[in-house]
């Protein structure tokens, strides 16, 4: 064939991307999808915002006080009562546990304040306040 570019000699040195870029974008909406279900599953709060949050990835427990000052921990209602118990498992399992408080925007001050004040009764010295970093 006089005008073919394709000789039999030559392999083929052209990859069709195209199902690739497809499976890419598959898995792109799949984990897009998936991470709503994720996020929607947290307590509902107002975090007040703050110019020098930080990202705490590195959290233990996770205490959160909704607007009605009611108390969880990991997701989970406690109350104020458990918490010495709760608290000196977790210590026994890691001595360096660390606890990430977060309370609604219209949480009353003296509940965060009782929140903070039991965590450092109970040996908890590492501890950070969640927030929502302005732009």
């Amino acid at each position: 064939m006089a005008g073919s570019s394709f000789d039999d000699d030559d392999g083929i040195n052209d990859i069709n991307i195209t199902p690739l870029v497809d499976v890419m974008l598959v898995l792109l909406i799949v984990f897009m999808v998936t991470a709503n279900y994720i996020t929607q599953q947290t307590i509902p709060l107002e975090l007040p915002k703050a110019a020098t949050g930080e990202d705490s990835s590195s959290k233990n427990l996770a205490f959160s006080l909704d607007k009605d000052s009611k108390l969880f921990l990991d997701g989970k209602a406690v109350s104020f009562e458990e918490l010495p118990a709760i608290i000196a498992e977790r210590k026994a399992k890691n001595p360096e546990v660390q606890a990430l408080v977060g309370a609604d925007v219209k949480t009353p001050h003296g509940a965060v304040v009782k929140l903070i004040d039991v965590i450092r009764k109970n040996g908890i010295t590492q501890f950070a306040i969640n927030v929502e970093v302005e732009e």
